[in-house]
């Protein structure tokens, strides 16, 4: 088997960066009815800027042309803010995007206090359009049932069940308070994202001090739930291997969290029609962005290729260490890769990066080889 690139190009770049500082970041993707291609990014004048809003564009040709950025609907809300949405379709082909507008409030601060390593105030809010078609709702906020702030990093995953599920992290407020520890959990709608009433761990480690990152929920083609996440142990302040865990009743329970032997941060996963899993990540051992392709036999990862994607001995991943790992986010280069399946077979993956001083939105289409 090989991992074969076909194209690789840019959805977005600031097509002017000697007139004015505009840079994309943390992409998401969807495929509509049509097979328009849908790529959503935020756009800002720096990476934790207050000017950060969320945009979209379009692509009719597969990817290889795509529509100036459009500005994404955001609820009413008192400025100074910024903020974020990630979006995914829905089984009956709605395009679903769950977000949060940022209090930004603290002139003069970023997104984290550097004293605390708490987060600034999170206002989740939900937006959808039906069909593809771009015309969409008026934004909704959504309640959570536990206190924030909230890591916003995955789109809706959609439960066998018929719930809509919302993976998230807690994080510490910005006095560093955090009434329900620092975990990877989900969101549990019943009726379509009009409420929000339940939610349960996804992974737990804040007993052994495992810090669970940008949590992903992706469903198989068994009916099973898989979820990874970025896992950090903050007691000797390294990244461990990506964690992987599984659900077989839509997200009610998972098992516990185990390595995938992926020596990473950041990653997204996507299930294959045969069955396999692709995985898209920010590499820690090696430098760059690496796809591997796996498989489960029963609850086990099994490796069976990987290869790097983008990037090299320039492109190393950004710190973590325990106290200043939120307060490190300025100085990553690139990350959160989003994917999709195209009808042709091939897999399209978007990520952002750093390249010439501007950060950019980059594609690559990918084809798995048997």
């Amino acid at each position: 088997m090989s991992i074969s690139s076909v194209h690789s190009g840019l959805i977005y770049r600031n097509p002017k960066p000697h007139l004015e500082s505009r840079h994309a970041y943390f992409p998401s993707l969807a495929v509509l009815r049509d097979g328009t291609l849908f790529a959503a990014f935020d756009l800002g004048s720096a990476f934790e800027a207050v000017d950060v809003r969320s945009h979209y564009a379009l692509s009719h040709d597969g990817g290889m042309t795509w529509t100036a950025p459009i500005a994404v609907p955001l609820p009413s809300f008192p400025e100074p803010f910024s903020g974020t949405c990630r979006f995914r379709c829905s089984p009956d082909g709605a395009l679903v995007g769950v977000g949060a507008l940022w209090d930004r409030t603290r002139l003069g601060e970023g997104l984290a206090n550097p004293e605390t390593g708490g987060f600034v105030e999170t206002h989740p809010f939900l937006i959808r359009s039906e069909g593809g078609s771009m015309e969409w709702s008026k934004p909704a906020w959504l309640k959570a049932p536990l206190p924030g702030p909230f890591e916003i990093c995955a789109p809706v995953c959609f439960a066998p069940n018929g719930d809509w599920l919302w993976p998230a992290s807690t994080w510490k407020d910005w006095a560093g308070h955090a009434s329900h520890g620092m975990h990877a959990i989900v969101l549990r709608s019943s009726d379509q994202g009009r409420s929000w009433p339940a939610w349960n761990a996804v992974m737990d480690g804040r007993r052994e001090d495992i810090i669970h990152w940008e949590i992903k929920l992706i469903g198989l083609s068994d009916g099973r739930l898989l979820a990874v996440s970025w896992t950090h142990d903050a007691k000797t302040a390294t990244d461990l291997s990506i964690h992987y865990a599984l659900s077989s009743d839509s997200g009610c329970t998972f098992t516990a969290p185990r390595p995938t032997g992926l020596h990473g941060q950041t990653c997204t996963p996507l299930a294959l029609q045969d069955g396999r899993i692709l995985s898209v990540y920010r590499r820690t051992d090696q430098p760059g962005l690496w796809v591997q392709i796996s498989r489960l036999d029963g609850d086990n990862w099994i490796d069976i290729e990987e290869e790097l994607l983008w990037g090299g001995a320039s492109h190393a991943a950004g710190a973590t260490n325990p106290r200043s790992a939120t307060t490190a986010m300025s100085s990553l280069r690139f990350g959160l890769p989003a994917s999709v399946l195209l009808s042709d077979g091939s897999v399209f993956v978007a990520f952002w990066c750093v390249e010439d001083a501007v950060s950019v939105i980059r594609f690559f289409k990918i084809y798995i080889n048997d």
